[in-house]
């Protein structure tokens, strides 16, 4: 597909595969339909108990490892430095790989100092496993935090955000910090097919619900998509997003359904969230 954000050296393809909760075969069949059909971003974490499968996957594609990229993260239970290194390396032995491409912190923990997190980061790209590193589920304020203490070099910031959630705060903070946006959970668990607003401009073009919003989506500034989707067929429905532009009342009017209580993931471990 080939449409992707340069930030800190690296390439991030703006279209991913995200595997949560896949497991097993039905994850590793996934990530090699995923491959062999021209996508090149998958995304896994230490928490979805997967690595093994989208390890098996990524080999079963026959792609050669520099032709796609790899994210992980390790979980907030894991971030005091040792423990930080210590998953990075399992998540690598799971995954068969030497490296991954961005290695992000998957919820914040106030209990470990976060500038002890960010230099266990930087360790890890430091000692080539990670060719990049970022965060995720931080807020505005946490962004900025990690960002000086890291002195430029996250890439990232990977968070909930589809029509119906507002980030308005995140994203004027990770603007200002250089780092893009990755967005899990983009279509709102199916939430925005049959939306009358998105359903409307999807006929205009011919196009589905999903594909309207991850087109919505990829034309905002440093933002990148990850859906989930466990089934083949829906692959080249995600990646048919390319051959369109919607106009900026169109956007305005998908953005304009979201706010701060559109929000679907918000666990007990959870930040106190931006209020818009």
């Amino acid at each position: 597909m080939n449409h992707h954000l340069t930030l800190g050296g690296i390439d991030i393809p703006v279209l991913g595969l995200g595997t949560w909760p896949l497991k097993d075969e039905p994850c590793r069949d996934i990530v090699r339909a995923a491959l062999e059909s021209g996508w090149d971003h998958v995304d896994t974490a230490a928490m979805y108990a997967n690595e093994k499968a989208v390890g098996a996957g990524l080999r079963a594609s026959g792609r050669a490892r520099d032709s796609y990229h790899v994210t992980t993260k390790v979980w907030h239970d894991n971030l005091d430095p040792e423990k930080l290194i210590r998953s990075c390396e399992d998540s690598l032995d799971r995954l068969g790989l030497d490296h991954v491409d961005l290695f992000l912190i998957h919820w914040p923990n106030p209990r470990v100092p976060l500038n002890e997190q960010i230099e266990a980061l930087l360790e890890l790209r430091q000692r080539g496993w990670t060719r990049a590193v970022g965060v995720s589920n931080f807020t505005a304020a946490m962004v900025r935090e990690a960002q000086d203490l890291a002195k430029g070099q996250l890439v990232a910031n990977q968070v909930e955000y589809h029509p119906f959630l507002s980030q308005k705060r995140v994203r004027a903070a990770l603007e200002a910090a250089g780092m893009a946006l990755i967005a899990y959970s983009p279509i709102a668990k199916g939430r925005v097919i049959g939306n009358e607003t998105i359903r409307d401009i999807a006929k205009r073009y011919g196009k589905s619900e999903v594909q309207v919003t991850l087109r919505w989506l990829l034309q905002q500034e440093n933002t990148i998509a990850i859906p989930k989707t466990g089934t083949p067929a829906r692959l080249a429905e995600n990646a048919a997003v390319f051959d369109f532009e919607l106009d900026e009342a169109e956007m305005a009017a998908i953005s304009a359904l979201g706010s701060a209580e559109g929000r679907g993931i918000d666990p007990d471990w959870a930040p106190d969230w931006d209020k818009e």
